[in-house]
């Protein structure tokens, strides 16, 4: 009986992690859509400005190369039950790097945005 429950619980996990591996991928094409639409920025001035532009779109980077390694170490689905439960994990683990490169572009476009609201 436990054990049709824990094989039933890894199927939901499994299924799950599908959904956030699909979610995870369309992150990752959205944000660097969104960088290659956006690049090249125009210089920020000052040079605190500058530095907190370019520190985030290196957190962005380094955030999606982050995901997109452990996206990348998620292409086959393992047939060992513990092997499974990893899997599960770096997908979700994937999902939240990509989701802070999300949020780093999102800061850089509101950075952007005040720094044309209150220098323009």
């Amino acid at each position: 009986m436990l054990k049709n429950h824990v094989r039933r619980d890894l199927k939901w996990l499994k299924r799950q992690a599908r959904k956030d591996r699909r979610i995870t991928v369309a992150l990752l094409v959205a944000v660097v859509a969104a960088w290659v639409r956006q690049l090249p920025f125009d210089e920020a001035p000052g040079d605190l400005l500058r530095g907190l532009s370019y520190g985030l779109v290196a957190a962005s980077g380094i955030t999606w190369l982050a995901a997109a390694a452990l996206a990348a170490k998620t292409v086959r689905l393992p047939e060992e039950p513990v092997a499974g439960l990893r899997w599960v994990s770096r997908i979700q683990r994937s999902k939240e790097w990509a989701f802070w490169s999300v949020g780093a572009y999102v800061a850089w476009h509101v950075l952007q945005f005040v720094t044309a609201l209150v220098l323009g």
